[in-house]
């Protein structure tokens, strides 16, 4: 094992999280708009992840599974992580009686968008603390790639 791995995956795991504090900031600036190009009412966007792929071509899941099946120790280290996709959330928001509104149904209800600010802030407030300690973990490799490439000095 490299003893740069570690610094790979949590780097990883920063360029995931930062991703999905972009997608949050956008979610929290279009939580009040009604009409999109695509038509609607915006939709919540959230971001996918999975383990990147091991040396063996194994994934971190299967060979977790596995061990799991078997009862064994897992000994594999996971390589990192990736964003596979952004989705939309398709549960529909709420709808809103405005019928002087241009963008209401026939009957006079205005759907809002699907974004809950609290849940956006507490999922921003758990991405940043993510990338936190992805930072913590590299300065910490550093730290000891440093200290080892001092043990001969004296």
């Amino acid at each position: 094992m490299s003893m740069f791995t570690g610094i790979d995956a949590s780097a990883s795991g920063l360029t995931a999280e930062r991703l999905r504090m972009d997608v949050i900031s956008n979610n929290i600036a279009n939580a009040n708009t009604t009409r999109t190009p695509q038509g609607g009412a915006y939709r919540r966007r959230y971001v996918v992840f999975e383990p990147r792929e091991l040396e063996n071509s194994k994934s971190f899941v299967n060979q977790l599974t596995e061990a799991i099946q078997k009862k064994a120790k897992f000994r594999g280290a996971g390589k990192g992580v990736r964003a596979v996709r952004i989705e939309e959330d398709t549960m529909p928001g709420p709808l809103v009686y405005d019928p002087g509104n241009p963008d209401a149904n026939a009957e006079g209800y205005l759907e809002r968008p699907n974004v809950n600010a609290v849940a956006e802030m507490v999922d921003m407030i758990t991405a940043s603390r993510a990338y936190e300690a992805n930072v913590t973990a590299i300065n910490a490799a550093k730290s000891m790639a440093t200290k080892a490439m001092n043990i001969g000095q004296g």
